[in-house]
C-alpha cells in the first residue's frame, strides 16, 4: 500500500478504563466492566447487565473540560479525543492540515430521552439545550471546536462498523494528501433508546456474554469512545516519539443479507478481511493476531467464525473478542479495538476472551482464554460488522 499512514497516538475510555492505560491494566487483569445498570434510567435496570462508564455526566464534563449539559456520547469522545492528541505529542498542531473524522449512532439521545421525560409530564417544563445536540454529527462539531479542528470535520454512522470506517477514511485523506493528522474513530454513549431496540431483537444476554462459546445467549451493551491520531509520513519522520504501527490495510464490503442479520455463510465478513489482506499485500498466515467482532450472539459469531475458517484454513492465528470485557460499544467499538489491536503490537499482547467454556461445534479453533505477554505480534487483524451487512476490516503493522 504506497502512501504509508501511521498511528502516532491512542486514547480510549470504557467501561474497564479512562485511558489507554487502566484499559491496559483491565485487560491483564481479567477485569471485566460488566455489571448492573447504574447511570442510566431504565425498566430493565435488575435483568440487562451493561458495560458503563462509572461515571456521571457531571464528572464526564469534569474531565473532558467541557459544559455538564453536552450529551455523554460528546462528552466521552472528547476524553479519548484529548489522550490520543496528548498521546502523539504532535509539535505545532495548529499549523498543519488537520482533521476529525469520529463516528457514532446515538448522538445526543441521552439528553432527548431525559428531555421529553420532563416534557410529557409538563409542557413547560424540559431544556431546548437538550435536544438541540440530538443528531449524531452535534457531537462531533462540538468535540472538533473544543480541539480547535477546522480544516475537516466529519461524521460516520454505519453502525457497528461506524468507527472502523472513519479510521479507514482518515487515512485516505492523508494518502490522498488532503490533510496531515487526523484524529479517527468514535464514540457512543448508553440510551434507553438503544437498549430497548437491541432487547427487541432478542439478542442481549441477561448473564454476562460468552462471545464465540458453544452456548453464547447474546450480547451485553457497552458505551465508551476510542480514537487514533493517524499523519502521513512526513509527519510521522519529525515527531519525537517514533510510532510503532502503522495502518496496513483496510476494506469495507456489503453482503446485504438482512437489516440486523449477518450472511450465515460469512460473506460480507469474508469480503472485508480479503480486501483487507489484498490492499495490505499480506497473506493469511502473515497475521499473528484477530481482534474478532465476537459480539456473542448466535448469528455473529458464526457468521465471522466461518468466514475465518474458509480464509485462515488450516492455520489459524490467536483471536479473542474483547467484547467480553467492554461490552458491545457499538459505534465506538470499531475503534476501541483498533487501540487494542495497535497497543497489542506494541506490546506484543494477546488479549483472553473471557468466560468461553465449550468451541462451537462448527468451528475448528478456539479464542485465546489467557493474557499473554512477550508474543510476536506483527500485524493484527480487526474486524468491525454492523447492521445492514456493512462489514469492516482493518490490518495495523508493526514497523
Amino acid at each position: 500500500m504506497s502512501a504509508p499512514v501511521y498511528i502516532a497516538g491512542t486514547g480510549v475510555i470504557s467501561a474497564i478504563g479512562d485511558n489507554s492505560a487502566a484499559c491496559l491494566a483491565a485487560l491483564e487483569n481479567e477485569q471485566a466492566g460488566m455489571a448492573e445498570m447504574r447511570i442510566l434510567d431504565s425498566i430493565h435496570r435488575n435483568r440487562l447487565p451493561v458495560a458503563e462508564v462509572k461515571w456521571t455526566n457531571e464528572q464526564l464534563a469534569s474531565l473532558a473540560g467541557m459544559k455538564p449539559h453536552i450529551s455523554r456520547t460528546a462528552l466521552l469522545s472528547c476524553i479519548a479525543a484529548k489522550e490520543a492528541l496528548h498521546d502523539a505529542g504532535i509539535e505545532n498542531f495548529s499549523s498543519l492540515r488537520t482533521g476529525f473524522i469520529s463516528a457514532n449512532t446515538v448522538g445526543g439521545m441521552d439528553k432527548t430521552e431525559n428531555f421529553f421525560k420532563d416534557f410529557l409530564a409538563d409542557p413547560k417544563k424540559g431544556k431546548l439545550r437538550d435536544v438541540i445536540n440530538h443528531e449524531c454529527g452535534a457531537a462531533t462539531e462540538l468535540v472538533a471546536d473544543e480541539l480547535g479542528i477546522k480544516n475537516y470535520v466529519s461524521t460516520i454512522s454505519t453502525a457497528c462498523s461506524s468507527s472502523a470506517n472513519s479510521i479507514f477514511f482518515g487515512a485516505r485523506l492523508i494518502r490522498q494528501n488532503i490533510l496531515d493528522v487526523v484524529i479517527a474513530g468514535g464514540t457512543d454513549a448508553l440510551a434507553k433508546f438503544t437498549l430497548n431496540g437491541f432487547n427487541t431483537l432478542m439478542i442481549l444476554d441477561q448473564q454476562y456474554c460468552q462471545p464465540f462459546d458453544e452456548n453464547r445467549r447474546g450480547l451485553n451493551l457497552g458505551e465508551g469512545a476510542g480514537y487514533v491520531v493517524l499523519v502521513s509520513e512526513k509527519i510521522a519522520a519529525a515527531l519525537k516519539k517514533k510510532p510503532f504501527s502503522r495502518l496496513s490495510g483496510y476494506c469495507n464490503a456489503n453482503d446485504a443479507y438482512h437489516q440486523t442479520a449477518s450472511s450465515p455463510d460469512g460473506t460480507g465478513s469474508f469480503l472485508a478481511m480479503k480486501g483487507a489482506l489484498a490492499k495490505s499485500g499480506l497473506q493469511p498466515a502473515d497475521i499473528n493476531y484477530i481482534n474478532l467482532h465476537g459480539t456473542g450472539t448466535q448469528n455473529n459469531d458464526i457468521a465471522e467464525g466461518t468466514a475465518i475458517k474458509i480464509l485462515f484454513e488450516p492455520a489459524y492465528p490467536q483471536m479473542s473478542s474483547t467484547k467480553s470485557f467492554t461490552g458491545h460499544t457499538l459505534g465506538a467499538s470499531g475503534a476501541i479495538e483498533a487501540v487494542f489491536s495497535v497497543l497489542a503490537i506494541r506490546d506484543g499482547l494477546i488479549y483472553p476472551n473471557l468466560r468461553f467454556e465449550t468451541q462451537m461445534k462448527e468451528l475448528p479453533f478456539a479464542p485465546a482464554t489467557k493474557f499473554k505477554k512477550g508474543e510476536k505480534i506483527n500485524h493484527v487483524l480487526s474486524n468491525s460488522f454492523g447492521f445492514g451487512g456493512n462489514c469492516s476490516s482493518l490490518i495495523f503493522s508493526k514497523i
